[in-house]
């Protein structure tokens, strides 16, 4: 497989911060969003951005920033669609997606979504966690590959009313690549002032 291009997921309202992007917000001396970054290019040929309103306040990252092109804040999809046309423009077959909040996410996520979905016809995969305690088996939509030929029937899905991310994944039978838990979810996300000094806390103890 052709190596993906990365599309980091900064589309969403932030409501339970208070608004704003929690991406921007810092951990440890650097935004949330720089940590995604650098976790994202080494496994990608190239990094975008997709987010809303003004560009301008992701300047300093020098990438791309890509809007919706569905109207009224779709979603995580939204966001995939864009990341998509995106991928077609530049030649790539498929799409890695991450989510902009959250910055210990796997330093092998693309090579394992992509062995994951290997023998699939379209080739798309969700990653997951596993609950240590229960055992339960939790998909992450924000983080899969994406084949650019299916763009224009996510449009369609997305136009016609689709929302959920997995409702669309599952009509395509899509892998799923499980990565293991180490006391902390490999997909934690910051989406509350708790959260975010939990992940200050995971940060400073990590490094």
């Amino acid at each position: 497989m052709q190596q993906p291009v990365g599309v980091i997921l900064a589309g969403g309202l932030s409501s339970r911060m208070g608004g704003g992007d929690k991406g921007l917000l810092d951990l440890n001396g650097q935004s949330i969003l720089r940590h995604v970054i650098d976790r994202l290019e080494p496994q990608v040929a190239s990094v975008a951005i997709n987010a809303n309103g003004d560009a301008g306040r992701f300047s300093d990252t020098n990438l791309p920033v890509l809007p919706d092109t569905i109207s009224d804040y779709p979603g995580p999809l939204a966001g995939v669609l864009a990341g998509l046309d995106w991928a077609a423009s530049q030649g790539a077959a498929h799409i890695v997606t991450a989510a902009a909040d959250t910055p210990f996410f796997p330093c092998d996520l693309v090579p394992q979504l992509v062995l994951a979905a290997q023998d699939r016809d379209p080739a798309i995969a969700l990653a997951a966690s596993r609950d240590p305690d229960t055992g339960k088996l939790w998909r992450q939509p924000t983080f899969g590959l994406w084949p650019v030929a299916l763009r224009d029937d996510l449009r369609a899905a997305l136009i016609g009313g689709l929302r959920k991310v997995v409702l669309w994944t599952d009509s395509y039978n899509a892998a799923t690549a499980v990565f293991p838990n180490f006391g902390l979810d490999p997909f934690f996300n910051v989406n509350t002032p708790v959260e975010l000094e939990q992940a200050r806390a995971f940060a400073k103890g990590a490094g």
